[in-house]
């Protein structure tokens, strides 16, 4: 009987591929009589412009004009040359049959000329006067990420990007700082929807991504756009042009850094120390001989592999362009894995000139197998102990960690494959566009996005365990009879339904005046629902079979838990915008949106905001003209207020309700209920609002390109929640309470030049620095906001979540120096001594104190790219300083545990160490938070190495229009005095930041990759 072979999705989606490849091409390609093109290129003066670039739109194919602006090139006669060089503005000329082109190129910018995507619209960058960066798609496309955010780590002067290696995993993204104690993550708008993450997105789907960063930028976002706003911009068809592109990387992700854990002979040797401490018996090792590294065997080196397909054809009345994605993720922990199925459909129908309609749908499939081990646990696990006996026989761990910690192998084998984790999300939008009396333009676009994921697990049967005898026992085999299996189930669904019309009036006026007008009416509504439920079976083992892991499979008069949840929210907005520009040169921007929501009670449900920016460019001026170094130079100022309620709850001001004590009346037993929380009547959105300053500038005939901007941006009334005094079920009270700001500085510069016409080099680097504090909260009653069991801490006068506990001052050596120095009553030579903060001669609470913030101070990121004929390379880096890092997964004390190297060093007499306090777990007062668990957060990365070669178009034929093959790096090398697996720790929840509890390594990933166009 011949075995049934499994199916394997990634195989049949290579299959799938490659069937479509070769059909686009052959249906696609369309082979033209090339003729030779030539013509000259001059300035506005007529002067010839040498080392021009002349290349055919959507190839590589290219040449440049020589000395007397001359240029000679092969073409097809419907083909699109593009015409650039630094200093100028680019032209497209279509070649129309045409032997001999004559080309004029007007002196600016090509930066400056860019059309970047804003609010509801679009404006030249020229004529910003907010601060937006703009970054291309394709420098996100050829990265291997399976997430695009990720990539914009060091791109960006404000932006903090905290990477995770997990397979799957989003970014923490946080925009000038952290401005609330609450939800901090920017609003990301895609195409016009509003979405909390991008996780379905493929990065070769993508055009640009827009960071806005200031309030004349987000205001126009309303009550969502308080913490930034991420917009991107999906491809469209190349106008005129049909095109095959194809795009694929493999790559292997490897854990460079791994946590410096003692040996079994350091292990033995430390544990022996300890117990000498205690003066406890020695531990018997005789049978404890192995030495065994569990991080070896829980990391593994795993692939990575994106994939894409695009095909894309434009005409005179349509265009559609449809793309297929495959993602495919393992994690460095074994039995990570993420995979990722995106298609996507984008259709454009020009009806009359005037006339437009279109629409996109993404579809997205995921399917995650999380990972089956534990981190920490394999940190902890003692190296003295073997492996494994046999199929399904484990080593226990010795009998001081035994209850405590268990075979990380037996543990990441016992887990694997337990689960079914899937999910399905649909993301359409229909539009319609007329324009009308020359000058108006009216759009109407539907937007829905709709989730489904469901999951199943199992939890199987343990393994049975080797307990090597101790102190002269037998060595024995045990199997946890108590254990049963169970099953759960979940099952969640989100809905979003959104609309935006959009009305624009843009014309030109006599005498050098420009307005934009725009207004709108848009609303949003979104919900989701849940449940779930676990049941344990106490009679019969469930069938280690998906099939069986339903809940209905074990009896209805098992044991059982279940939840479930949801909830529903709208908004409905009315909005404006003004762009006004005289002469070029004075710029301003007006905009203003009233928003309402669901989430605050009808009293307090609307609110209005608003921004106003100006711009001066002071280049054009006349009495400038006369300075030759600098070419452009703008100043630019913006104000403005936006709200702060994105991710908080539904209906805030509804009172909660929780289960109470019961009373029993006669026969029967009553429940009661009480608040969970009582709300301020007055409950309302947090709100932000900023000032902006900076300066834009060109210089050295546009080489040089610095950018500075100086913001203050002040959240006021933070919704916080506080215990009501006096009451007597301690009810939370839920109001609006206390005020932040984050100030700042960001500074961006860029160089672009050539040396001849083969060696092109661009080099740009970033910068900023941001200053958070909590100005005001509760100043009334010493009101504070405690995380993470009290590590942090917010309150007036600080950043918010700072480090708070002991410092650290060394190790008290002997009893007569314990008499000399403050210290606790229990305090004993070998214990770590901690400065009297406030002076009163002894050390208690009272001596905690600022330690620190989790949050990185200064950002900062280099990227450079050199080009020379076919060779391209690529060098990013990326780092952050400022920041103090919590090494939480130290400070375990439930057992014996395995130790990290730094405790070689520990205290083992008078003048043995100053730093690393005696070997003893029971001394509390070593174990308490101090500078001593805290590390230097700063770091430098290099974050992307990458050589590519271009082939030219006399060796690919006619067929290939493009082709490229690279070879990249990333993560390659990370600087840092951190000790985990990477300095990136966690810093999604603003009051409890910035701790190390066994962080998910951030690998080193080298890869190949392939980017082909037909």
């Amino acid at each position: 009987m011949i075995a049934k072979k499994a199916y394997d999705p990634f195989h049949s989606t290579m299959k799938l591929f490659a069937v479509l490849f070769l059909f686009f091409s052959v249906s696609f390609t369309v082979a033209a009589q090339d003729i030779s093109v030539s013509g000259t290129v001059t300035g506005e003066n007529g002067t010839p412009l040498n080392v021009v670039s002349v290349t055919i739109k959507g190839t590589t194919r290219g040449t440049s004009t020589n000395a007397s602006g001359r240029f000679t090139i092969v073409a097809a006669p419907n083909e699109t040359h593009v015409f650039s060089s630094v200093g100028y503005i680019s032209q497209e000329i279509p070649v129309d049959g045409r032997a001999d082109i004559p080309v004029s190129l007007a002196s600016s910018n090509r930066e400056l000329e860019q059309v970047v995507v804003v609010g509801y619209g679009t404006q030249r960058k020229r004529d910003l006067t907010g601060s937006i960066t703009s970054v291309k798609g394709e420098d996100l496309a050829r990265l291997p990420a399976t997430n695009p955010v990720s990539s914009l780590q060091g791109k960006v002067a404000g932006l903090t990007v905290v990477n995770s290696g997990r397979a799957g995993a989003s970014p923490t993204v946080r925009i000038r700082g952290v401005n609330s104690t609450n939800n901090t993550d920017p609003l990301y708008v895609v195409d016009g929807v509003f979405q909390t993450n991008i996780d379905y997105l493929n990065p070769a789907d993508i055009e640009s991504i827009e960071v806005l960063r200031d309030p004349s930028s987000i205001a126009i976002f309303g009550l969502q756009g308080g913490n930034g706003v991420i917009i991107v911009t999906t491809k469209r068809a190349a106008k005129g042009q049909t095109r095959v592109t194809f795009q694929s990387n493999i790559g292997v992700q490897k854990v460079n850094n791994k946590i410096d854990v003692v040996d079994a002979a350091g292990f033995k040797k430390l544990y022996s120390a300890q117990l000498s401490n205690l003066n406890a018996a020695a531990f018997d090792y005789s049978n404890y001989t192995a030495n065994t590294n569990w991080q070896d065997l829980i990391f593994r080196d795993a692939v990575i592999n994106t994939n894409t397909l695009t095909v894309s054809t434009s005409g005179e009345k349509s265009s559609t362009l449809f793309s297929l994605g495959y993602n495919d993720q393992e994690g460095v922990l074994k039995y990570d894995n993420y995979k990722k199925y995106i298609g996507r459909l984008n259709q454009e129908i020009r009806i009359t000139d005037n006339i437009k309609i279109g629409g996109d749908i993404t579809g997205f499939h995921w399917i995650q197998n999380s990972p089956a081990a534990d981190l920490n646990n394999a940190l902890w696990a003692a190296p003295i102990v073997p492996i494994q006996a046999g199929p399904d026989l484990y080593y226990s761990m010795p009998s001081f960690q035994r209850a405590q910690v268990s075979n990380p192998q037996a543990r990441i084998d016992r887990n694997n494959g337990n689960s079914i984790d899937k999910g399905y999300r649909v993301i359409g939008s229909v539009f319609g566009e007329v324009k009308f009396l020359n000058h108006f333009t009216l759009r109407s676009s539907f937007y829905t996005d709709l989730g489904f994921n469901n999951s199943r697990s199992y939890n199987p049967l343990p393994f049975k365990n080797v307990n090597l005898g101790e102190n002269n026992g037998a060595t024995d085999t045990t199997f946890d009879e108590s254990a049963r299996t169970s099953v759960s189930q979940k099952q969640e669904e989100y809905r979003k339904f959104q609309q935006d019309h959009i009305l624009t009036f843009d014309q030109t006026f006599a005498g050098g005046h420009h307005l934009t007008a725009t207004a709108g009416f848009t609303t949003l509504f979104q919900g989701s629902s849940n449940v779930s439920g676990n049941r344990r079976d106490t009679t019969l083992n469930i069938p280690d079979n998906p099939d069986f892991w339903y809940l209905g499979v074990v009896n209805a008069n098992n044991p059982i838990t279940n939840g479930g949840g949801g909830g529903e929210e709208s908004y409905m907005s009315f909005l404006g915008r003004v762009n006004y520009s005289f002469a070029n040169k004075y710029l301003l921007t007006a905009s203003f949106r009233r928003d309402g929501s669901s989430k605050f009670s009808p009293e307090n449900r609307w609110g209005n905001f608003g921004s106003i920016g100006v711009g001066w460019v002071v280049s054009d001026e006349n009495f400038f003209r006369n300075v030759k170094a600098l070419n452009f130079l703008k100043l630019r100022g913006a104000w403005g207020t936006v709200g702060s309620g994105l991710g908080l709850p539904s209906n805030l001001y509804l009172p909660g309700l929780t289960t109470a004590n019961v009373g029993v009346f006669g026969d029967n037993v009553y429940g009661s209920v009480s608040p969970a929380y009582v709300p301020d009547p007055n409950l309302h959105w947090e709100v932000v609002r900023g000032i902006d300053i900076g300066l834009e500038a060109r210089l050295l005939n546009n080489r040089l390109s610095p950018e500075i901007t100086f913001y203050d941006r002040t959240t006021k009334d933070i919704l916080t929640s506080l215990t009501l005094p006096g009451t007597a079920g301690n009810y939370s009270y839920r109001t609006n309470l206390g005020t932040i700001t984050n100030r700042g500085i960001e500074v961006s510069l860029g160089w672009n030049d050539r040396i001849g016409e083969d060696f092109t080099y661009r080099a740009s680097a970033n910068f900023s620095y941001n200053k958070n504090k909590v100005e005001s909260i509760g100043n009334n009653f010493n009101f504070e906001i405690l995380g993470n069991s009290g590590v942090n801490k917010t309150e007036t006068g600080r950043s918010i979540g700072y480090f708070y506990g002991y410092r650290q001052t060394g190790i008290y050596q002997t009893v007569a120096e314990l008499d000399k120095k403050p210290g606790f009553s229990s305090s004993l030579p070998g214990d770590i001594s901690y400065e009297d903060v406030n002076g009163d001669g002894i050390i208690d609470a009272k001596d905690r104190t600022y330690l620190g913030t989790p949050f990185p101070v200064y950002n900062f990121g280099v990227n450079i790219s050199l080009g020379y004929k076919g060779f391209d390379i690529i060098l990013e880096g990326q780092g952050v300083a400022g920041n103090e890092v919590y090494t939480q997964r130290r400070t375990a004390t439930f057992a014996v545990l395995n130790y990290e190297s730094n405790r070689l060093n520990a205290w083992s007499g008078p003048g043995t160490s100053n730093i690393e306090p005696i070997l003893d777990n029971t001394r509390g007062n070593n174990f308490l938070f101090s500078t001593y668990y805290l590390e230097p957060g700063d770091y430098f990365r290099i974050r992307t190495l990458q050589l590519g070669f271009n082939f030219t178009p006399k060796t690919l034929g006619k067929t290939v229009k493009q082709l490229r093959l690279y070879v990249s790096g990333q993560n390659v090398a990370t600087f840092t005095k951190t000790t985990g697996y990477t300095p990136e720790a966690s810093i999604s929840n603003p009051i409890a930041s910035g701790a190390d509890n066994g962080t998910y390594p951030v690998p080193a990933i080298y890869s190949v990759g392939v980017n082909a166009t037909f």
